[in-house]
């Protein structure tokens, strides 16, 4: 797979490749915004167009300091993730001084809040918008592991490292996805805790070797999000698109 992208990036027009550096350049968040969009859309959210919004949210100064919370662990003690410590987050959930964040415990609380409104008959598909998004944070490497020099110089550039084509792979990573059950919480506590632990191994490996990720190692862990994604929405009774 890793030949097929370089063999398409070779084929792109000298303007292409200028205006894919510097789309790239130009944003800082999580996975790109067309990256979310994509694992959304491949899981079958029919509001997959919004998956970037969390992002917006966080950038705007009222709601920065309890919502950048919710997209990284920073694992500063690299220990190994358990559905125990992702249900221990849950407890920090929208804690503002908690520094080292708590990603896994927002995708938990997003899909506590999607079933509460659901319950009392509200419009809940805003929770489901977060989690689409919080999802997607958990495949990515840089996400969680420590917040060090390695990941401050490289985080950007691993964020975008599919951003020019994911949208083009959508029909891919749909037909990677892998059969995800869900029953209960504590089935999706030990599956974020899975999903974690492939991307906390994959930035310990691109740190030691000193390197950013491939478009390979990329589309691995995006299909992880996808699946895991798309497990949610059956979980909580929504049919995927």
């Amino acid at each position: 797979m890793e030949q097929l992208f370089s063999l398409k990036f070779r084929g792109m027009s000298f303007l292409s490749v200028f205006m894919v550096l510097f789309f790239n350049a130009a944003e800082s968040y999580g996975w790109h915004d067309r990256t979310h969009l994509a694992i959304a859309q491949a899981s079958g959210f029919e509001r997959w167009y919004s998956a970037a919004a969390p992002d917006v949210v966080k950038s705007r100064a009222a709601f920065r300091a309890i919502e950048e919370k919710n997209h990284y662990f920073n694992n500063n003690a690299e220990k190994p993730v358990t559905a125990k410590m992702v249900m221990g987050q849950t407890e920090r959930l929208n804690d503002a001084e908690d520094e080292e964040g708590h990603l896994y415990g927002a995708i938990i609380g997003s899909v506590r809040d999607y079933k509460e409104l659901k319950a009392s008959g509200k419009y809940a598909d805003y929770p489901l918008v977060f989690c689409a998004h919080y999802a997607g944070d958990l495949s990515m490497p840089l996400h969680n592991t420590p917040y060090d020099t390695f990941n401050k110089e490289r985080h950007t550039i691993n964020d975008g490292i599919v951003e020019c084509n994911a949208l083009n792979n959508i029909g891919f990573i749909q037909r990677s996805i892998y059969e995800i059950r869900i029953d209960n919480e504590g089935d999706l506590a030990a599956e974020i805790a899975r999903i974690a632990e492939t991307a906390r191994k994959l930035g310990r490996k691109i740190r030691k070797e000193n390197r950013n990720m491939t478009q390979a190692e990329a589309y691995t862990q995006i299909i992880h999000s996808a699946s895991l994604f798309r497990a949610v929405l059956l979980y909580v009774g929504r049919n995927p698109c």
